[in-house]
């Protein structure tokens, strides 16, 4: 809305008034100008279509079907039930800090925005710029993993389906990137197709659950509540069995991540400052609730994790839920829940990724970022980044027909981006909430308010006192041991192909981010740009 417009708003008690219209719309974009920030992003998101979107996104039921059977040979089915729990209140305690920054500033950048404003003024531009970065690689090799899950399980499916169907790599790949182009074309529809999609997402993430947990829990047979509670193995052959226990405990970290992809939307959310926040803790409850439902289920229903393990498809939940219903067709009708819901959570975190690596580039953190950093202006949407984050997972589908092997530990540094980002930003408000930086109203005295060297307040949402800054330390601590623990090998003295090699991955992505740092973007980058003159 130019000055023009708000001259001609005439002031009106009506519902229907132009002024009380634009007022949620005004307010959003007064908020994120006074972050810095231009708003050129159309806020088509409300309050159901971005819980969709992050709910989606979690997909933590869904992504327990691939994973669960990591804790079960580090852990035990005892242990995988107790892991579950320790990541869910973990987790929990991560999303109330990214909730209380959220609201803070909600801009596209997220947790390098934040990093900027709460780091101390001469280690400012290096943490911020390095948080960034971990975030974007995150989040893209994060895309790239869910895009490989979604053409793989399809394979999968086609094994279920044919056993005379003999699956190869180069197959994969070219599934990988028919899911791509798919989540592409939903992505540059535009206007309220996205929103109206994933708020439809949604009910298919919550009705999915039940159409795959009714007929596997009816029609299996079950251990008894003995084997599954208090069942424990140590199949890596560890030192103790708790250690075992915390290397399968991070299949259980990665089924919760995700949790800042309502962030990276916030300038297309109207009351972004309010609604994210609510978003992200409802998101965990929910996802939480499913999550741990179906695990139960699972473990119930899965007499020798070992046989399902060697399944041609290459998915125990597969093998599953052939088992549990002794039907092909039944099990492919239960496995395209489960696709679909893959899909959609493709949709939404190509958004996610995009919106993400365009804020870094708008405020100069990537090479090329005049490039990427463009909007297109009859779409309103950041069209170059969005391009450019599906070929980086394009390019990195091809892996896979070298070596699946790779591919795994390539995408298993989705979640330790991830996490890293979270630790730095967690440990940047624990210092300054312990000293009192941070402002509980904002008096109006400055213009800008959470940006880098300016006053700190608190947003809408706060967890105030000392049960804020105990969350905080358990948010710290928990985030911690998930980074610590995802570097670590499925099994003592592993062979090449069991190694985990997501360390490699971390800190050769992280020594070129630095020497691209000292070579140039040191000279470019500053932290968050102030595109606003207040």
């Amino acid at each position: 809305m130019d000055s023009s417009d708000q001259k001609n708003l005439v002031p009106s008690i009506g519902m229907d008034s132009p002024a009380k219209a634009h007022a949620p719309q005004e307010r959003d974009d007064a908020h994120l100008q006074r972050m810095g920030k231009n708003p050129v992003l159309k806020r088509n998101f409300g309050m159901l279509s971005i819980f969709g979107f992050s709910c989606t996104i979690l997909g933590t039921w869904e992504g327990l079907l691939g994973t669960f059977i990591r804790p079960l040979e580090n852990g035990g089915s005892g242990g995988a039930v107790y892991a579950f729990i320790f990541a869910w209140i973990g987790t929990a305690s991560i999303f109330v800090v990214l909730s209380e920054l959220s609201s803070m500033a909600p801009t596209a950048g997220g947790q390098y925005h934040w990093a900027a404003m709460l780091a101390p003024t001469k280690h400012q531009k290096f943490l911020s710029y390095i948080t960034g970065w971990w975030t974007v690689l995150g989040w893209q090799t994060a895309l790239a993993s869910l895009a490989f899950l979604t053409g793989t399980t399809i394979q999968g499916a086609a094994t279920l389906g044919n056993q005379h169907y003999d699956s190869q790599p180069w197959q994969g790949t070219l599934l990988v990137w028919a899911a791509l182009v798919f989540a592409l074309l939903a992505n540059l529809a535009g206007g309220k197709v996205l929103p109206r999609l994933e708020s439809l997402t949604l009910v298919v993430h919550v009705l999915g659950f039940f159409g795959i947990m009714i007929p596997l829990v009816y029609m299996s047979d079950h251990k008894s509540t003995k084997e599954v509670f208090l069942q424990f193995s140590n199949s890596g052959e560890f030192a103790t069995q708790g250690l075992a226990w915390f290397v399968g405990m991070s299949s259980c970290a990665f089924a919760l991540a995700g949790g800042d992809a309502a962030v990276h939307m916030s300038e297309e959310v109207e009351s972004a400052s309010r609604v994210i926040p609510r978003v992200i803790l409802l998101s965990v409850l929910v996802n939480g609730c499913l999550g741990f439902g179906m695990l139960i289920a699972i473990l119930f229903c899965a007499f020798d994790p070992r046989e399902v393990l060697n399944s041609p498809t290459g998915y125990p939940f597969m093998a599953i839920f052939y088992e549990a219903t002794n039907s092909r067709s039944g099990s492919l009708a239960m496995c395209s829940i489960v696709l679909i819901n893959y899909a959609c959570s493709l949709i939404g975190l190509m958004a996610a990724a995009s919106r993400q690596l365009w804020s870094f580039a708008r405020d100069k953190g990537v090479p090329g970022w005049r490039w990427w950093a463009q909007v297109s202006s009859s779409r309103r949407l950041p069209v170059h980044a969005i391009v450019l984050t599906v070929s980086v997972s394009m390019v990195l589908a091809l892996i896979n027909i070298g070596s699946s092997v790779a591919l795994d530990d390539v995408l298993s540094m989705a979640v330790s981006g991830s996490y890293l980002s979270y630790l730095i930003v967690s440990i940047l408000l624990f210092r300054r909430r312990i000293r009192g930086d941070i402002a509980s109203t904002d008096d109006g005295e400055q213009a800008a308010v959470n940006v880098p060297g300016g006053k700190l307040v608190w947003g809408p949402f706060h967890c105030p006192g000392a049960c804020g800054t105990v969350i905080n330390g358990v948010a710290i601590i928990y985030t911690t041991i998930v980074v610590f623990f995802s570097f670590w090998p499925s099994e003592v003295d592993p062979s090449v192909d069991k190694m985990n090699w997501s360390v490699l991955g971390i800190g050769g992505s992280s020594v070129i981010a630095v020497v691209y740092y000292f070579l140039r973007a040191r000279h470019s980058y500053a932290g968050p740009v102030m595109e606003v003159s207040l």
